[in-house]
C-alpha cells in the first residue's frame, strides 16, 4: 500500500447496560471481555454507549474513563430506532424500555444505520455488553491521487 492511499478502519462502539449498583470495575472488566471475544484491542474502541438517563451515572463515566473516552447517551427515541437489528430479547428489558437489549441496541444506534453488531450481548452480574462496527467506504473523491 502506498502513502497515498486512504485506509479507514471500522468504528467499533461498544453498548453497555448496568445495573446502577454495579461497579466501574466490572463494566471495565466486560468490555475487555467483549473486545477480546471479538479478537479486537481496546484502542480500536472509538465510542461507548447507553441509555441517555445512565450516560451520567459514575460507574459508567469511571468505566469509560478507563478508555480514555466519556460515554454517549442515547435517548430512547434512538434506542427503539435501532431496536429492529437487535438479535438478543430480555423480557425484562422489553418490559421496561420497550427494546430487546440496551446494549445491543446503544451500540448499533451510536454506530450508526448500516452498523451490525460483531458481537452480539454478554452479560456479567451486573452489567451486559454488545459491539457493534460500521465500516466507513471511502468515496472516490477521499482518495488521494
Amino acid at each position: 500500500m502506498g502513502l497515498d492511499e486512504v485506509v479507514i478502519l471500522p468504528r467499533l462502539v461498544a453498548g453497555i447496560g448496568f445495573r446502577r449498583a454495579t461497579p466501574p470495575a466490572e463494566i471495565v472488566a466486560l468490555l475487555h471481555r467483549a473486545l477480546g471475544e471479538a479478537g479486537l484491542a481496546p484502542e480500536r474502541l472509538a465510542a461507548i454507549a447507553t441509555a441517555a438517563d445512565r450516560a451520567g451515572e459514575p460507574a459508567i463515566r469511571e468505566a469509560a474513563a478507563a478508555f480514555g473516552l466519556i460515554p454517549t447517551g442515547l435517548d430512547a427515541s434512538a434506542l427503539t430506532a435501532a431496536d429492529a437489528r437487535v438479535v438478543t430479547r430480555s423480557r425484562r428489558i422489553e418490559a421496561s424500555r420497550g427494546i430487546g437489549s440496551v446494549a445491543e441496541a446503544a451500540a448499533l444506534a451510536c454506530a450508526g444505520p448500516e452498523a451490525r453488531l460483531r458481537l452480539p450481548r454478554i452479560a456479567s452480574a451486573g452489567a451486559t455488553c454488545a459491539l457493534a462496527m460500521f465500516e466507513d467506504r471511502p468515496s472516490d473523491d477521499s482518495i488521494t491521487a
